[in-house]
């Protein structure tokens, strides 16, 4: 690398990359971040949603960061409300860059390839940028799930719930949701009220309504841990990633479950009368007719509408990425999709690291959500700049010495 390049180069600014940035500057080290700032958020999620963590989960970065929620509420006129909506919430984000003074490049990576000793990132626009490491912080977006039923169908007829930020069109069409967690019961409930006649399927046979014990006072943070992710107790597990993923599989597979169970938050529940709920049902086939969807259930009932939005969730699968270079996929040891990470986030490539969902197979549940965001921005930054420290230790021995820098990397 030469003496310009930045010490890493993140690509996303979402939660995870507007806090890896931050603390990574923080820390000393220099960063170069692309992407278009909370472009997930604002992109593909609907208008009117809000968000199902609560407060004191939803910091960027963790309440000490360079700006947590109650230090942008005070900015403000009037409070934000709770839950916290969306477009708060993005407005939230665009402030947590401006007071961490990050200097985002808003264009888009084609192509991430290795070169000796680093990477090299190719934008959209064919100019590169080489540094020595490259920290992946894009998102879910690639890993929309789509169930096999629906592929023939186009997206005019059957959609994922991220494809849509405006439900004003669905007004007085038949629209079929297909999912039972809170994005299913949440796109539901909004496209109600933008005037669509909407039935929601789901497999499970009966709806998992979660209402929200207190967390206020000393029996409220004996049972729940700040960050909110997980059951009573077991959320004190999962807020401590780096414990978790030393205990045995089986353990990590049930905090797993147990915390990401699908369910709708208990204030969706008055919002909902105008949904038709189908339970214990699943779409065996969708078949075209007349510019309409004929669905056929698993009962043998048939349901004629005239779109399916699928809230089927996302299912993690690094390969999606389309930026990754075959080399780099070649070399990248992973589980069901996920990466397999060491403690600092670096992958089997050594220099390239992951943030976010891609790490819930290493270090649990919490890395879904905005509230693991100040865990992986200080795993990330211990970890870079150590090694940049040890660097710099190392080239100044080499210079007292007098052995050359490529002879010291050579061993």
């Amino acid at each position: 690398m030469n003496r310009h390049s930045p010490d890493i180069i993140i690509i996303g600014a979402g939660p995870y990359g507007l806090a890896a940035a931050a603390r990574l500057r923080q820390s000393g080290a220099e960063v170069r971040q692309l992407g278009a700032p909370m472009s997930f958020w604002e992109r593909h999620m609907p208008k009117g949603m809000w968000l199902r963590s609560l407060w004191g989960a939803s910091h960027i970065g963790g309440p000490a960061s360079a700006l947590s929620l109650d230090d942008f509420e005070r900015t403000r006129d009037v409070p934000l409300t709770r839950p916290v909506p969306l477009s708060d919430f993005v407005a939230y984000g665009h402030a947590f860059r401006e007071r961490a003074s990050l200097d985002i490049d808003s264009r888009s990576v084609d192509r991430v390839e290795r070169v000796d000793r680093g990477f090299r990132v190719v934008l959209d626009d064919g100019d590169t940028i080489v540094g020595p490491r490259v920290a992946v912080a894009a998102g879910i977006a690639s890993f929309a799930r789509r169930p096999a039923e629906f592929d023939s169908l186009p997206q005019e007829l059957a959609s994922h719930s991220s494809d849509h930020v405006h439900l004003e069109p669905f007004a007085s069409r038949r629209v079929a949701v297909v999912g039972g967690g809170q994005s299913a019961f949440e796109s539901a409930v909004l496209l109600s009220e933008a005037g669509a006649d909407v039935e929601l399927i789901m497999r499970a046979r009966e709806v998992r309504w979660v209402g929200r014990a207190t967390r206020k006072g000393v029996l409220g943070r004996l049972f729940f841990h700040r960050t909110d992710v997980g059951p009573a107790l077991v959320s004190h597990l999962v807020a401590r990633p780096s414990l978790l993923r030393r205990m045995p599989q089986r353990t990590q597979q049930e905090v797993m479950r147990r915390s990401l169970r699908p369910g709708a938050s208990l204030w969706l529940r008055p919002r909902s009368d105008g949904v038709r709920v189908t339970t214990g049902r699943q779409v065996r086939e969708a078949a075209r007719k007349n510019g309409h969807l004929v669905l056929t259930l698993d009962d043998g009932a048939v349901r004629e509408v005239d779109h399916v939005m699928l809230a089927t969730g996302y299912r993690v699968d690094v390969r999606r990425y389309r930026f990754l270079s075959p080399g780099l996929l070649a070399g990248l040891r992973t589980a069901d999709g996920y990466p397999l990470l060491d403690a600092g986030l670096q992958s089997s490539v050594p220099g390239l690291y992951f943030l976010g969902a891609p790490a819930a197979a290493s270090f649990g549940p919490v890395v879904r959500f905005v509230s693991g965001t100040e865990f992986a921005s200080d795993a990330l930054a211990r970890h870079v700049t150590g090694a940049r420290r040890a660097d710099v230790r190392a080239e100044e021995a080499d210079r007292f010495t007098g052995r050359p820098a490529a002879e010291r990397r050579s061993v």
